[in-house]
């Protein structure tokens, strides 16, 4: 603890003890959209406590098993340094990207803890060429990418599991297809993400709104600490890659240079490089999230699938919305398990100016510069 002294050789006079936050406050932290839980409630109440006709028992032992996976990625994870899960496995994965030796060892629990129970019929994964489906007469399709971010593994930045849950449409006396999973977002019947980082906190959605939860390692249980969470009125945060902006649309380059005006929404710029944390700080404090469409990379790099779509789902949860700058996401049908498209999650009213930009429409000027202007 610092302390001040006026004159040692004096009087010794000693001042009151004083912290270093006191000459070097840092700013306070933008408003969180939520409301704290004032009690304690475990994710296992807080599914229990709701109506069985909206969150059936099949779907709460389904996101039971899902943070039971997030458990074990979670310690696995915060040992990543210290085993051999650090670094590149030696293979790449059907995007033609190299795999990382956590990449490998979140989809295996994942995939392992859905195989049983009989719960699920289907298992889509970033990781994985092909859909798994499993044998039985289960209700639901599982889609996921069991660890997002994980270029940023060896830099110790937050990284998570994104996942999506729909009910299967088909017979349950016969096989899935592919209309069970190749479907609008929209037509979700869960969806969250796990975030691994200083605490591991699961976010989620039945469509009801969105709810996160924290995981006390003491007790190994998701604790509810934040509910009914909503995007903040005024944004705080826009995460864009700046140095790809050469490569960007004309209209979203013309979106961010709009954001950087000294007469708009005074937002700050944040980009961390995992989409799922970039996403859920902007979730608590409001903002923008954004990976356009480049030149070279016309369909975008995300994955409408198990990363789009959840998140558009968590967003619009939360009173926001998701776009690929044209249209909605929740309402586009993937035709591939991995096909690609730009996304644009978060604030409502600036995904819309940004949507109404991209498509041509000029909203540089103005007498009002508020995001709904």
């Amino acid at each position: 603890m610092l302390r001040l002294v006026t004159d040692v050789h004096a009087d010794h006079d000693v001042h009151p003890e004083v912290t270093m936050t006191q000459f070097d406050p840092d700013p306070p932290a933008p408003p969180v959209g939520a409301d704290t839980v004032a009690e304690l409630v475990t994710i296992e109440q807080f599914l229990d406590d709701r109506p069985t006709e909206s969150v059936p028992r099949p779907l709460t032992s389904l996101l039971y098993d899902l943070a039971l996976a997030g458990k074990l990625i979670a310690n696995r994870t915060r040992r990543a340094g210290l085993t051999e899960l650090m670094g590149a496995s030696g293979v790449t994965n059907v995007q033609g990207e190299e795999q990382k030796a956590l990449d490998l060892y979140a989809d295996e629990v994942v995939t392992s803890l859905l195989r049983r129970g009989g719960r699920v019929c289907a298992i889509v994964s970033e990781e994985r060429a092909e859909v798994t489906v499993v044998e039985g007469s289960g209700q639901y399709i599982v889609v996921h990418d069991p660890m997002d971010g994980s270029s940023n593994i060896d830099s110790n930045v937050s990284i998570g599991t994104i996942f999506g849950i729909y009910q299967r449409t088909t017979d349950v006396g016969g096989p899935p297809d592919e209309s069970d999973w190749l479907r609008p977002g929209r037509d979700l019947a869960a969806a969250g993400y796990i975030l691994y980082g200083t605490s591991t906190i699961l976010v989620l959605s039945t469509g009801q709104g969105v709810h996160a939860f924290t995981l006390d390692p003491e007790v190994g249980e998701f604790v509810l600490t934040w509910s009914d969470m909503v995007h903040p009125d005024e944004p705080a945060y826009y995460s864009f890659n700046h140095s790809s902006s050469p490569l960007w649309e004309q209209g979203v380059g013309d979106f961010v240079a709009w954001l950087e005006r000294p007469d708009t929404p005074s937002l700050s710029q944040r980009y961390i490089g995992s989409a799922v944390a970039d996403f859920h700080r902007n979730l608590l404090h409001g903002g923008i999230y954004g990976y356009p469409a480049e030149t070279g990379l016309p369909e975008g790099k995300l994955r409408m699938v198990y990363e789009g779509a959840p998140l558009a789902f968590l967003a619009e949860q939360a009173g926001g919305l998701g776009s690929d700058g044209h249209r909605r996401l929740l309402d586009i049908v993937p035709t591939s398990i991995h096909q690609r498209t730009p996304v644009f999650l978060g604030h409502r009213a600036l995904v819309e100016r940004l949507q109404a930009m991209v498509q041509g429409g000029d909203a540089s000027s103005g007498e009002e510069a508020s995001p709904e202007s």
